[in-house]
């Protein structure tokens, strides 16, 4: 409830930023000092890829300022492993140096956008799981910050936020986080779940939004023929489905809730085909891993078989292979909320699934 009600007080007072017009010289001369991922980031409020970035596993002791000012906004001692793929922390430095405000961006559903004061630039979200003693979660993009490592802060004129990594000092703000205390604030037993039920555009948007679901990649699996594309998959020559990769936190979300959300999902009993996608790749399948996973999916089945007026049709198979499918096709329903088949298809099926007003647990 703490977690909660400390949430709700950011969003009341997020603060009214004043939209910066960001033109001529000042325009031209960011877009020459930044990489393009910075500049898209930090001046149109762009999402770097998670897993991809600089410091999302940095686990070297320092601060991280803001790449267009330099102000102080994050320490590795409020950093702490989130699962998520992106830096996450706890607390900013110095919360003067930040500023909030409402976000109705993602399918008009409020989030809290972080910026910083002085640049205004585009950090990231806030979202209310955090560890203690906040409750919070700083989702910020790697492409926002430079980091400086703790040898080099008096060099280059930070030497004054050294007491951040006195003892004492760590002790007094409750923000002492060894790798160990780190890595222990989030299950880092990450398991992995492989589902096919349709198109995966549809699939990967449902899972996304799971609490304790870390990550959802789009892929094609269960055929013969390796590294396939999408028009091979989509001919029905190569055995393969349109499948889902999930990573999920079993301490968080058990591996049968995922099954659950599965069969609630989609209609597993039309046999290669979901609604108007026709084909072997739209089978209802569930890859396993492991024994468990296997006596896990037959139990589901079982038990899911009396809520149907058709026998189950979902294939139990033996996982050996996936395959990512190409780059479009990742997220495609956060990149393309207007795409008919996203206004369709996708956002009625979330909508029914209560999901439609869910955030993102993989932003």
């Amino acid at each position: 409830m703490r977690k909660i009600l400390t949430f709700l007080s950011f969003i009341l007072l997020v603060s009214c930023i004043p939209e910066t017009i960001k033109g001529g010289e000042a325009n031209m001369d960011l877009k020459n000092r930044l990489t393009p991922i910075q500049y898209n980031v930090t001046q149109e409020d762009g999402t770097e890829p998670p897993f991809n970035n600089e410091y999302w596993d940095n686990k070297e002791e320092g601060i991280y300022v803001d790449i267009v000012s330099g102000e102080v906004l994050f320490s590795s001692t409020h950093k702490f492993v989130s699962g998520t793929g992106w830096p996450s922390f706890y607390q900013p430095v110095d919360e003067n140096n930040i500023e909030t405000k409402e976000d109705y961006s993602y399918n008009n559903s409020l989030r809290v956008e972080v910026r910083s004061k002085d640049a205004n630039s585009h950090l990231g979200h806030i979202f209310p799981d955090g560890p203690e003693p906040t409750g919070l979660r700083y989702c910020i993009n790697s492409a926002a910050l430079n980091f400086i490592s703790k040898n080099q802060m008096e060099e280059q004129g930070y030497g004054n936020y050294l007491s951040l990594f006195e003892p004492e000092q760590s002790e007094q703000v409750g923000n002492k986080m060894d790798t160990e205390n780190q890595e222990s604030t989030v299950s880092q037993n990450v398991e992995t779940a492989y589902f096919g039920g349709g198109c995966f555009w549809c699939t990967e948007a449902v899972f996304e939004r799971l609490e304790g679901v870390v990550d959802v990649v789009s892929g094609y699996s269960g055929g013969t023929v390796a590294n396939p594309t999408y028009n091979a998959v989509s001919s029905g020559n190569t055995g393969h489905a349109e499948v889902i990769k999930i990573e999920y936190d079993p301490g968080i979300i058990a591996y049968s809730k995922l099954l659950e959300m599965f069969f609630k999902a989609h209609d597993p009993t039309t046999l290669n085909r979901q609604g108007a996608d026709v084909g072997t790749q739209y089978r209802s399948i569930i890859l396993f891993n492991s024994e468990k996973q296997r006596t896990f999916a037959e139990e589901e089945i079982a038990n899911h078989a009396s809520n149907f007026n058709n026998p189950i049709v979902t294939e139990v198979v033996e996982f050996t292979e996936f395959y990512q499918a190409e780059d479009y096709h990742q997220d495609f329903y956060e990149k393309n909320p207007e795409y008919g088949y996203c206004t369709n298809v996708i956002a009625p099926k979330l909508d029914k699934l209560n999901l439609l007003d869910s955030i993102r647990q993989v932003e």
